[in-house]
């Protein structure tokens, strides 16, 4: 290694900072990031060096640059050592040399900087570089040079917007003492992060950042606030800590740790080091695009309804992508507000409705309407005794649609009402649709399955359905029960009844072991349009304890809600579920938590809880005749009983298993302080929120993804491999609620386990009045580009902003490209 001598004078300094002089400038910077906005003196000249493109050669170099204007750094020794050892060890092909110096001429001098792959500012704070200097900087950069910068860098040349961009965000003041704290590695992928752990534990002095520059950069790993104290100016959850871009026509990799001297000595950190000069010196590709949200294009593809017809779109309900890029979509069955909407059970056409099915080709762009089938489901809005969830809910694709046309839709047909008894009959059929035409041959339906359903008072229909890569077909159903007369908590009132059919205690349907309602079924479709039973599922639908006859076979998950949304990621088979919880705004001592809209990750069949406990198996209050309003005894989350009046399955229940995400009015992952019976305290001012990163307010999951990247695909606006394997969870709602990717973790999903790694997708899916507000299903294509479909701006009726979207990424391939790669093969 090559040291050159240090240089303290204050001549390269200029300007405003030549003015301030050494302590108002020190005092100005730990101040906060306001003067970086400022230009005190002239933008850099306009004449550039010529340097080699990309600079570097054959041997890979590496420059540590370490001047500082304000102090020097405690921590340049120790990493200037740790960055030559990097250089050093290694593979071959990941080696290189490395010079250190604190003389910023060395940015006026062409020959000499030329030799670099990659800079790396190991700075203290303060203006350490002149006009001509950093001039000579930009033009490394322009000609391909890349640049790391290390914690106090983000202090560096703080009146310059161009260095600003080049290390992407400013300190809002002072970096925190020494705290330990979690470092949430979210990308799996970049050679800074794939080898560090999930969850890094780690000490190190944390800067808050006075503009987040999450969407503008490439953040690779975040810093959990809630694991130390962050101080004035905290970022909330989205704390980045390490992140990367392409800038100006070279690389830029900033990382916020690296403040103490002891940092450098740590395998995790150095391999981080590693992984970012890797990027830096183009030993290594990698993408630094991923997550900048300009790099996405959302697009309304559908147009508005001619008048009276619904011709482009109906209620949106749901889609689904065929194998060679077609997306069908469905309409529930609410037609336009115009008009009129029967309510009255005297008439023969109360709930009447049009469920319809709509196809948009891509490469004509065009719709086309290929059926529609007439459903209950139109009674619109009101309170519980009138407005209906009933109506097309779901539709899937047979597995060898390309060949046989099959079509399965899941949804409530108005000519099986029973007007009397207010029953209805849910069915799952395959139907046939003409590929040339885009047809649905109505006449060729061959029902699977069918189950009644009360239709008295709303609500929860579910709709959901998913294949596995056995070709098992799951349907999501819902736990067909009122959303109110339980005070928005367990939804267990036994006492209200239509001609003796509850309509109140999800005990009946959701908890109950013999009821299709509230659960996720999994058959396996045959040929004939018959069914059988896979094994593994909940229930063998034969079971000896209690006199038999008490379960069904068909269950794969029981005490679910309302689960509109699932899916399963083939590449593993683990279903990913979302579903509705109840009304109540706020925990209760007495009854339980709020309500908690909910995201399972589910690699077995098992309870989930509803109406018995929510979340991480966190129970109700029983109750029951004579007086539904008087508290019963805390479930058990372990040993659950049904011992509703209203129960003709088991009264023992399977254990309940833990939930995924969790979501109320508080905040996400609400979990409290529990007693020595394991009974939370249910008390606000004790609650810890373990996913911070959401909260709910009116709230209603909406399932995503799991995003698998095919490299063989030839989708000009495929999403790139970053979201590989990240989970997409939303809400119907924009505001607070999540629209997020999450990573979880391999060794405890399914198990109890949380996320542990979130981002926004709120700006790639816009928000909004213009935007997706109302976020009703998302699918990926097989090209890689991403369908939503938006609801609209009311409800039980189409809308002018309902509309299916397409979200497309430009933002190009991993950099550098090949044949500009520093080595191709080890040397």
């Amino acid at each position: 290694m090559q040291r050159a001598p240090h240089h303290r004078s204050g001549s390269r300094r200029s300007g405003l900072a030549a003015a301030l002089g050494v302590g108002a400038l020190t005092a100005s910077l730990l101040g906060g990031g306001t003067v970086a906005s400022a230009k005190p003196y002239p933008e850099p000249s306009a004449t550039t060096l010529s340097l080699p493109s990309p600079p570097g050669g054959s041997n890979v170099r590496v420059l540590v640059f370490h001047a500082s204007a304000t102090e020097e750094s405690p921590t340049v020794d120790a990493g200037i050592a740790a960055i030559e050892r990097i250089g050093l060890t290694g593979p071959a092909a990941g080696r290189f040399k490395t010079e250190a110096t604190d003389d910023a001429s060395v940015f006026t001098n062409a020959t000499k900087l030329g030799r670099y792959n990659a800079v790396v500012f190991l700075t203290g704070g303060g203006d350490v570089l002149d006009p001509e200097q950093e001039s000579g900087l930009e033009s490394y950069l322009e000609a391909g040079g890349g640049f790391l910068g290390l914690h106090d860098a983000a202090r560096t040349e703080p009146y310059s917007d161009w260095f600003t961009g080049l290390i992407g965000a400013r300190p809002a003041g002072a970096a925190s003492a020494v705290r330990r704290a979690t470092v949430e590695v979210g990308d799996r992928q970049h050679p800074a992060t794939k080898s560090l752990p999930l969850q890094w534990k780690r000490p190190d002095k944390w800067f808050n950042w006075a503009v987040n520059p999450s969407g503008s950069v490439h953040t690779v790993a975040r810093v959990k606030e809630n694991s130390y104290t962050p101080g004035t100016g905290a970022n909330g959850w989205d704390h980045p800590v390490s992140w990367c871009r392409d800038y100006d026509g070279g690389r830029s990799f900033y990382t916020g740790m690296g403040g103490t001297v002891d940092s450098f000595a740590e395998t995790d950190f150095r391999n981080h080091l590693r992984g970012a000069l890797a990027w830096t010196t183009r030993i290594s590709p990698a993408d630094c695009k991923a997550t900048i949200n300009a790099n996405y294009t959302a697009e309304r593809v559908t147009q508005a309804n001619q008048p009276g017809q619904n011709d482009q779109i109906g209620e949106p309900h749901g889609l689904v992508t065929a194998p060679d890029g077609r997306v069908l979509y469905i309409g529930r069955g609410g037609a336009d507000a115009g008009k009129p909407v029967v309510t009255d059970w005297n008439n023969p056409d109360i709930g009447k409705g049009q469920g319809e099915i709509h196809v948009y080709d891509p490469r004509t762009r065009k719709v086309a309407l290929a059926g529609a089938l007439t459903i209950f489901g139109n009674k619109g809005g009101g309170d519980e005794l009138i407005k209906v969830e009933e109506g097309l809910l779901g539709i899937e694709l047979d597995p060898g649609f390309m060949t046989n046309g099959w079509v399965y839709l899941h949804y409530t047909p108005h000519s099986q009402i029973d007007r009397d008894t207010r029953m209805a009959e849910r069915r799952v059929s395959r139907f046939t649709l003409d590929p040339t035409s885009n047809k649905l041959d109505l006449a060729s339906e061959k029902v699977l399955l069918k189950w009644p359903v009360q239709i008295h008072s709303c609500c929860h229909a579910g709709g959901g359905m998913a294949w596995d890569s056995e070709q098992n077909l799951y349907i999501a159903t819902g736990d067909n029960n009122s959303s109110g007369f339980s005070g928005g908590y367990s939804g267990n009132n036994p006492e209200p009844n239509y001609k003796g059919v509850s309509f109140a205690d999800a005990r009946r349907t959701a908890g109950n072991t013999n009821n299709l309602n509230g659960k996720i079924l999994r058959i396996h479709p045959e040929d004939d349009g018959t069914y059988t039973l896979p094994a593994g599922n909940l229930f063998t639908g034969q079971e000896p304890d209690e006199g038999g006859g008490k379960t069904r076979g068909e269950i794969y998950v029981m005490g679910v809600r309302n689960p509109a949304r699932i899916f399963i990621d083939k590449s593993t088979d683990i279903l990913y579920a979302g579903w509705v919880g109840p009304d109540a705004g706020a925990p209760s001592t007495t009854w339980g938590p709020a309500k908690y809209d909910t995201f399972s990750a589910i690699i077995k069949a098992g309870n989930h809880g509803w109406p018995y406990c929510m979340g991480n198996k966190q129970p109700y209050r029983d109750r029951n005749l004579p007086d539904p309003g008087k508290p019963l005894g805390w479930y058990n989350c372990d040993a659950p009983k049904n011992e509703s009046p209203n129960n003709n399955g088991l009264v023992n229940l399977p254990p309940i298993t833990s939930n995924t995400i969790w979501y109320s009015p508080q905040g996400g992952g609400v979990d409290y302080p529990r007693d020595a019976n394991g009974i939370p305290s249910y008390k606000t001012e004790e609650q810890k929120l373990l996913m911070p990163w959401l909260k709910g307010g009116g709230q209603a999951t909406m399932n995503g993804p799991v995003y698998r990247y095919d490299a063989a695909s030839a989708g000009a606006g495929k999403w790139p491999s970053y979201w590989d394997g990240k989970w997409f969870v939303g809400d119907f709602y924009d505001g607070d609620q999540p629209r997020h990717a999450v990573l979880t973790d391999p060794r405890t999903v399914g198990k109890g386990g949380i996320p542990v790694h979130a981002e926004s997708l709120k700006k790639i899916i816009p928000v909004g009045a213009d935007g997706i507000r109302n976020l009703m299903d998302w699918k990926f294509a097989p090209d890689g580009s991403l369908y939503v479909l938006d609801y609209g701006r009311g409800f039980f009726t189409s809308d002018a902003k309902s509309a299916l979207w397409h979200i497309t990424y430009k933002g190009g391939e991993a950099t550098p490209s090949a044949d500009k790669l520093a080595r191709k093969a080890a040397q």
